[in-house]
């Protein structure tokens, strides 16, 4: 029996915004979705010119927050950290940990496709 991944993590990262989505592979649709080009999140996080962990953080806590009020993406969401790594870089590293970090520490079922994390390393 193949385990389907239903709910997977997205990651975009430029040098001026971050947005992470949670999209349902069945549907193709986004279950939720949180930005840093939303004037709410923009303003309540004092963003300068570029983007930086603390960002990445709140990115994680507003996704987390959205998935709880929308009852969650009804399973697991898999998050391919190795994957993002490579598209994003390895100066955005830091970043795309705080938002699975984030994500981790307010309850989300996260199933991490990785096995270099930072936090299970010490």
């Amino acid at each position: 029996m193949v385990r389907t991944k239903r709910y997977v993590l997205r990651i975009f990262v430029s040098l001026k915004h971050i947005t992470a989505n949670v999209v349902d592979r069945q549907t193709g649709r986004i279950a939720a979705s949180a930005s840093t080009v939303e004037a709410a999140l923009k303003s309540a996080a004092e963003l300068g010119r570029t983007t930086n962990a603390k960002s990445a953080a709140a990115i994680g806590e507003v996704l987390a927050m959205r998935l709880r009020v929308s009852d969650g993406a009804g399973g697991p969401i898999h998050a391919d950290v190795t994957k993002a790594l490579e598209r994003k870089g390895f100066k955005n590293r830091t970043k795309v940990w705080a938002i699975v970090n984030a994500l981790r520490s307010h309850g989300v079922p996260l199933v991490v496709d990785d096995d270099d994390d930072p936090a299970d390393a010490l």
